[in-house]
């Protein structure tokens, strides 16, 4: 139809334990199981096999946001995911 929607955060449901608005991804700082820095969330790409996470740091990066492969841990009060990625990647 050509319209955008919106709803206050408030208004959504609690996401189910492992899963995650892309909201709440962005802004997280994203370090590898080694402790290397890559950047932060910038945003997401969805692209119909699995969401992709856009880093942006150092050189912009694109992870695929795969729970227990690419992705190893999210913790939203720290602010951080860790991923199984290669910082040359």
């Amino acid at each position: 139809m050509g319209c955008e929607i919106a709803i206050r955060r408030d208004q959504l449901p609690d996401a189910a334990p492992g899963e995650y608005y892309w909201r709440d991804l962005q802004g997280l700082t994203v370090v590898t199981i080694e402790g290397e820095l890559l950047g932060t969330v910038d945003h997401l790409i969805e692209t119909g096999a699995n969401d992709v996470l856009v880093v942006k740091g150092d050189r912009e990066r694109l992870i695929p946001f795969v729970l227990n492969q690419a992705i190893v841990n999210v913790d939203l009060d720290k602010r951080e995911i860790r991923v199984d990625w290669d910082k040359d990647f």
